[in-house]
């Protein structure tokens, strides 16, 4: 195989080997900072990641954490698991970085790929946790795990391009969608291992083909895409290379990487690797899986909790991440000053509890159809602020005060128990 394009298109035939697969939408990132319970647990990780799924999410995880989740940025009710890749900024020719913004935020594949010597495709046991890829890597090193990660340049209106396993040297007119397949080959007795790989593997092909002798037992094949809204910096390109590059100091693509801790109800997971057989992947026809809606989903978001811009315009990449193009491996960089506590959890919201004698309560999703949550009074005005709204509630003698739209305030009393606010997730 030529190095850096594939023979045959990735995606499409995959999709033909699988005798049955469900898609898992996931709506929007739970959380984007420098957080990896299984290769950095307890501490800042050393790069930036987009990381979906349930809100148990922490910077140590194990599959009780999971179960605690109150709601998740993916759509089935069973699937509490986390997944997580590094996040994508564009570097500018004064050398600044922007975070690349997502189309929604991830959509994650079951796939039951056939294996030849086992009859029974498993769902993952509890405990499970890996990782594919390596963020080191700044070249293509013809095996199955480089093969595992590749990309495909979106453009709905021209021709099919080849997809490629590293960033492409092209502007994309609909995105650039990042993708990995997670090793589908386990070892059945350890649930990680020390350098989080060794206890699984990839079959023959890294998505087809038997299991290794040493790796028997065969689980259902996890690939995740995310597409990246790389178009928006179509007329900020410059030189002779394309100018994305990943959290952790990577324009080549190689490195791009995915971690996943299973939080799946295994028995719900293995009913539906047995019985959902939609042609399409269709999850709304996967009967066994009950689904969150998609303003569920889309409202489940953790606070951030290491005091560090990883959005906006920035001098450098979070953490200690100087660009390394290869094509020797990446050497891990420490000590650059870069925030190591983690700390309380860093508001979406404006905080006025000590300019004001009012505490917040969090947010709640409001019933624009019918009955509001705060519908004694209201108020409107293109110089709205949360200090504003709650000065004209508290004039008013009313309890309660709140924001939407950043323009509209509402006043009230009571919270029927149905729309309790939360601070945590955010409603």
């Amino acid at each position: 195989m030529r190095a850096g394009t594939r023979h045959l298109p990735l995606f499409f035939s995959c999709l033909e080997l699988a005798s049955a697969f469900f898609k898992v939408p996931c709506s929007t990132p739970l959380v984007v900072e420098r957080a990896d319970p299984i290769v950095d647990p307890g501490l800042a990780a050393g790069h930036v990641h987009t990381i979906m799924g349930g809100s148990g999410f922490g910077f140590t995880m194990d599959y009780n954490q999971t179960q605690e989740s109150q709601c998740s940025s993916c759509s089935p009710k069973a699937d509490k698991s986390n997944y997580w890749i590094p996040t994508l900024y564009y570097q500018a020719e004064n050398g600044s970085f922007t975070q690349v913004p997502q189309n929604g935020g991830a959509l994650i594949y079951y796939l039951q790929r056939p294996d030849p010597n086992n009859d029974t495709i498993l769902a993952p046991p509890k405990d499970l946790r890996m990782v594919a890829g390596s963020p080191y890597d700044r070249k293509y090193k013809d095996t199955p795990e480089a093969d595992a990660r590749s990309y495909a340049c979106l453009d709905y209106d021209g021709p099919a391009r080849e997809e490629t396993n590293g960033l492409p040297n092209y502007n994309c007119p609909d995105g650039l969608r990042s993708q990995v397949f997670f090793p589908s080959c386990w070892d059945g007795v350890n649930y990680d291992s020390p350098d989080h790989r060794s206890h699984m593997a990839y079959p023959e092909t890294y998505n087809g083909g038997a299991c290794p002798a040493s790796h028997p037992v065969k689980i259902v094949s996890i690939f995740i895409e995310v597409i990246w809204r790389t178009e928006y910096f179509e007329d900020m390109w410059y030189g002779d290379s394309q100018p994305f590059l990943f959290s952790n100091g990577d324009p080549t693509g190689y490195g791009f990487h995915g971690d996943f801790v299973n939080g799946w109800d295994v028995d719900i997971l293995q009913e539906a690797i047995n019985t959902c057989d939609d042609e399409g992947g269709d999850i709304e026809k996967c009967a066994v899986l009950a689904l969150y809606e998609d303003t569920f989903t889309s409202g489940c978001i953790l606070e951030p909790s290491i005091d560090e811009k990883v959005t906006g315009w920035l001098d450098a990449l979070p953490g200690c991440n100087p660009v390394q193009a290869g094509p020797e491996d990446a050497k891990p960089i420490k000590d650059c000053g870069a925030p190591t506590e983690i700390g309380k959890p860093q508001h979406y919201y404006t905080d006025v509890t000590g300019e004001l004698e009012w505490a917040w309560i969090g947010c709640t999703r409001d019933n624009v159809d019918g009955q509001r949550v705060l519908s004694e009074a209201s108020s409107s005005g293109d110089d709205m602020t949360v200090q504003k709204c709650i000065r004209a509630c508290e004039a008013d003698e009313y309890t309660y005060a709140g924001v939407e739209y950043a323009r509209e305030c509402y006043c009230g009393n009571s919270i029927d128990s149905a729309n309790e606010p939360a601070v945590a997730p955010m409603g």
